[in-house]
């Protein structure tokens, strides 16, 4: 894909999609299709800065739109695909599951359907470069007790949330149609994202805006749940060197080995909003005053770590954001100009 290709992205309005359409507008040739549903998590002013680029295209659809989907890949003839469209969150998939199966599951199932269709029409030579590569997360592989073991490639599946199963639903139908059909695909997976641009539903805006406003900062459980975190602008990267260089049939893992439990990560932004902000408001003496802890959601995962050693060695990708200077800029990037919806 050395050339300029069409690049379709399904999901492009949202937090990770955006961070990838501003990248590959930015730094490539490349054209770039967007298809969004415009869902509650979208968020347009994140491709501001790209939305009037020539090479940039917007159609607002829903990845379940059949028709639709066929023109799209009719009008635009896209040369690969990235897959990111998808409800996201955990809390939301325990309250109302049936939008995540309509959209992780069945949302997934048409766009495959759709590019089997299309895909049959194109030459071989264009049939030998095509990539469909489907964004996942490694909640699919459910949770590590052991605090010496990492997610690999091979690990296997056990999702404990009805947004975990959705996930690992859809990456087995990719896997499926690329080994039943002969349909160039790639999967990955990668660990929790933070960045300028994400919703608060999410925890780390969801502090940075419960602090702002002086409301409680809620932590389900005792807050020793661990996670790893990646910078957004690292994903984004790495998915397109996937897209790129990934061998097709292959899953590649994402990681940055940035592991925290819930509870030090929470402490960490309010020192850096103490730093930045030290504007606060219903009588508090500092941003962690307003922690509080609350029952722990059902089915709560205990930690989640990447092992990102294959896309490393196969692939040349290394994550370049450092974690403690990364949550800084998502706080500078709120205080600037609000970036986090909600």
């Amino acid at each position: 894909m050395s050339n300029s290709k069409k690049i379709l992205i399904t999901g492009g309005a949202g937090f990770i999609g955006s961070a990838v359409i501003r990248y590959i507008i930015e730094q490539t040739v490349h054209q770039v299709i967007n298809i969004d549903k415009l869902t509650y998590a979208a968020n347009l002013q994140a491709l501001a800065e790209v939305s009037d680029n020539k090479r940039y295209f917007f159609e607002k659809i829903d990845i379940c739109n059949r028709p639709e989907l066929d023109r799209i890949f009719q009008q635009y003839r896209p040369d690969a695909v990235m897959h990111l469209a998808a409800e996201s969150h955990v809390d939301c998939s325990i309250n109302h599951p049936h939008v995540f199966i309509e959209t992780n599951i069945v949302g997934t199932y048409t766009l495959l359907e759709a590019y089997r269709c299309y895909f049959d029409t194109l030459t071989t030579s264009a049939k030998n470069n095509f990539c469909f590569l489907h964004v996942s997360t490694d909640e699919v592989y459910g949770e590590l007790q052991n605090s010496n073991h990492l997610f690999t490639e091979s690990t296997s599946y056990a999702p404990n949330s009805p947004y975990s199963a959705s996930k690992a639903s859809s990456d087995h139908l990719v896997r499926s149609w690329y080994k039943t059909y002969d349909l160039p695909t790639i999967i990955t997976h990668s660990t929790n994202n933070y960045g300028p641009f994400q919703h608060t539903e999410k925890l780390i805006p969801s502090v940075i805006s419960n602090a702002l406003a002086g409301k409680p900062i809620l932590i389900y459980g005792n807050g020793r749940q661990i996670r790893d975190w990646i910078y957004v602008e690292d994903h984004a990267k790495a998915l397109y060197s996937v897209l790129i260089n990934g061998k097709i049939g292959e899953t590649y893992n994402i990681g940055a080995n940035n592991e925290s439990t819930n509870i030090v990560l929470v402490e960490k932004l309010c020192k850096i909003l103490d730093e930045l902000a030290p504007q606060y408001k219903n009588g508090i003496i500092k941003y962690r005053d307003l922690i509080q802890f609350v029952s722990d959601r059902p089915g709560h995962d205990y930690r989640y770590a990447i092992d990102s050693s294959k896309i490393k060695k196969e692939l040349g990708w290394q994550p370049q954001e450092e974690f403690d200077s990364g949550l800084k800029k998502t706080v500078i990037a709120y205080l600037n100009s609000k970036q986090i919806i909600g």
